[in-house]
């Protein structure tokens, strides 16, 4: 196994490492220490095991130097097409020829709207399809090709409101009736209820799709299943995430939640958060993902 630096969600992070004497570092690993964290191990790209691919996420583009050392490690990146949660731009926005040309894959990613915005509120179906139609023209001009899988990021987490069922349910359709197809990043924790049940939010909207096509992509950073900030060789499997059924796995983020972390805290940096490379990618924090495919939206051609 091999232990990394700690990414974000709001690298997505929008899409975390430490020494500890029961791993075994990969082969090539190498030793980093960095002020205020502990020992990080980094390796060479993982050899691909049972189908599953390495990735990451982040809500800023790394920059192309960082680029180029991550690609060392990781098959594919997220790749916002709309500003990220709290932003107003996408620094992605240029990058995607370069990125397919150093070999990277791709998830590509759209921002949904909370339940609570004012327009999911007032007509959640509307807004939706709406942002289906905005989501398929921004990937056209990012250069993404028709088939390309373009995941909607909803964040909220538990049992989804009605409305927030609308919207995303029109958003799917929207994007399945044009020439691309629709995923989305949705939680696969498992959310206690009043009634002493628990609601995991990527089950409920596949129970509630009724029959629609969609490609899931689950976080799910609870240790376990999740192994925290770190690459083990051999990559778990995707369906070790408890959503059998996905075919992306966020299984750290930066920074850490602390609360669903407690049983490999010390996996990540001090920092909370998930450095995965060295060199001109030392200072990048990044969400880490796995995946059934090297290119998960299918976005490479």
């Amino acid at each position: 196994m091999e232990i990394v630096r700690t990414m974000p969600k709001n690298g997505k992070t929008a899409a975390r490492p430490i020494r500890n004497a029961m791993l075994i570092a990969v082969a090539a690993a190498i030793l980093v220490n960095r002020p205020g964290t502990q020992a990080d191990v980094h390796a060479a790209a993982p050899q691909n095991v049972a189908q599953s691919y390495l990735g990451f996420d982040r809500n800023d583009y790394p920059g192309d130097a960082a680029m180029a050392e991550i690609r060392k490690t990781f098959a594919f990146s997220g790749y916002w097409i709309s500003p990220p949660p709290d932003e107003s731009s996408t620094s992605w926005l240029g990058k995607r020829a370069a990125m397919q040309a150093a070999g990277f894959g791709f998830l590509v990613l759209f921002n949904g709207k909370p339940a609570n915005h004012p327009g999911v509120i007032e007509n959640a179906t509307g807004i939706g399809t709406r942002d289906a139609a905005r989501a398929v023209a921004a990937a056209l001009d990012n250069g993404f090709p028709p088939g390309t899988v373009i995941f909607l990021d909803q964040e909220e987490g538990g049992r989804l409101e009605p409305r927030q069922l609308a919207y995303i349910l029109a958003w799917v359709d929207g994007v399945n009736a044009s020439h691309f197809r629709a995923g989305v990043y949705c939680s696969g924790v498992p959310v206690a209820e009043e009634n002493g049940g628990a609601v995991i939010t990527a089950e409920e909207l596949r129970q509630h799709s009724a029959g629609r096509k969609i490609v899931y992509w689950v976080f799910n950073d609870v240790c376990p299943p999740a192994p925290g900030c770190m690459i083990r060789n051999p990559l778990p499997s995707v369906s070790a995430s408890g959503a059998v059924f996905a075919d992306v796995w966020q299984y750290a983020q930066s920074p850490q939640e602390k609360d669903r972390t407690v049983r490999c805290a010390a996996t990540y940096n001090a920092d909370g958060k998930c450095y995965a490379a060295d060199g001109a990618a030392s200072n990048v924090f990044l969400d880490l993902d796995l995946a059934t495919s090297p290119d998960p939206s299918h976005a490479r051609r």
